[in-house]
């Protein structure tokens, strides 16, 4: 598989997101995924403490095994865990944290720490200094931001530039096909300051792998078959069911399908790392794995771009 980078790290071109571990597959399961994502060549396993309530980590720590040292390991602190006083970013916190992370992934160093979400009560100043002496320390290897705006992004990299601390490696936002709002100022954003995107939800909930239809129920299984009819709503839009069923023609005509159209836009975007797709089998893992060899001509991205630009 093609590898990208992130900072001084070597990642596959597709990551596996392992939000899905201890909370839709249990231990069982996310070890098959686990194998199957290794099969295909993916070294890229993207976590966090909050994912299926701190299970995921420990699933993947011990999935992984003597395995360890072939991937790269991704986590993330921030998001609130159960218990008064967890989350944010002081430098309290995000040394407790990673403490902890190390401890259910049974590692001894992070490869790519990674701040879930902004902290306003929390000067990025502060959050990067203590990233920095867990870099310092050997218990972290690069760091990253999550749901971060250009303007942060852009505060950050200043910041790390006065202070002459460890900077952000990579930002991990949503980005699809369905959602590309501020896709421009975000890559901008990530080429002033050097940063890698990581994109998740590539596949908009598996709107973009083709598996639901307009004026259908979802299938049993499937992400959005369990989830409050608000958000299945909005993502069943009318507008999203017009994008899909055109993006799925051009595909078609074209030889490919609606996931390998959604998975290799993604990759040919510029400074994309890693496309990270979450999965709960191992078919789904060979099947994003195998999704981004197609390389889209110019023509191509422009008609995909006409077709998915998002309302003014």
């Amino acid at each position: 598989m093609e590898t990208r980078r992130i900072g001084s790290l070597t990642v596959s071109v597709v990551g596996l997101g392992c939000n899905n571990f201890g909370m839709r597959i249990d231990e069982d399961r996310t070890r098959a995924v686990v194998d199957a994502a290794i099969d295909a060549g993916i070294t890229l396993f993207d976590t966090a403490d909050v994912y299926g309530g701190t299970k995921s980590e420990e699933f993947l720590g011990r999935a992984l095994g003597g395995r360890r040292d072939q991937v790269v390991v991704a986590t993330k602190f921030g998001a609130p865990l159960s218990g008064e006083g967890s989350g944010g970013a002081s430098p309290a916190y995000v040394k407790s944290a990673c403490e902890a992370s190390l401890r259910r992934l049974g590692t001894d160093r992070i490869d790519l720490y990674q701040l879930h979400f902004p902290d306003q009560n929390t000067p990025v100043d502060d959050t990067l200094g203590a990233l920095d002496e867990l870099v310092r320390e050997g218990k972290v290897r690069e760091v990253g931001c999550s749901n971060f705006t250009p303007a942060m992004i852009d505060a950050a990299g200043q910041s790390a530039s006065e202070k002459n601390t460890v900077s952000f490696a990579s930002v991990q936002n949503q980005l699809s096909l369905l959602e590309r709002r501020h896709l421009h100022d975000l890559l901008d954003a990530c080429q002033r300051n050097g940063l890698a995107v990581l994109p998740y939800f590539p596949l908009a909930s598996g709107m973009l792998t083709g598996k639901y239809r307009r004026n259908e129920a979802p299938p049993e299984g499937t992400r959005l078959a369990n989830v409050p009819a608000e958000r299945r709503d909005r993502v069943f839009s009318d507008r999203n069911f017009d994008i899909v069923e055109r993006l799925e023609k051009l595909a078609a005509e074209r030889g490919h399908t609606l996931l390998e159209l959604a998975m290799s836009w993604l990759a040919g975007l510029p400074s994309m790392g890693s496309v990270i797709a979450g999965a709960t089998s191992p078919e789904q893992v060979r099947a994003n794995a195998a999704s981004v060899d197609w390389t889209l001509t110019a023509d191509e991205r422009a008609e995909v771009d006409a077709i998915s630009a998002p309302e003014a």
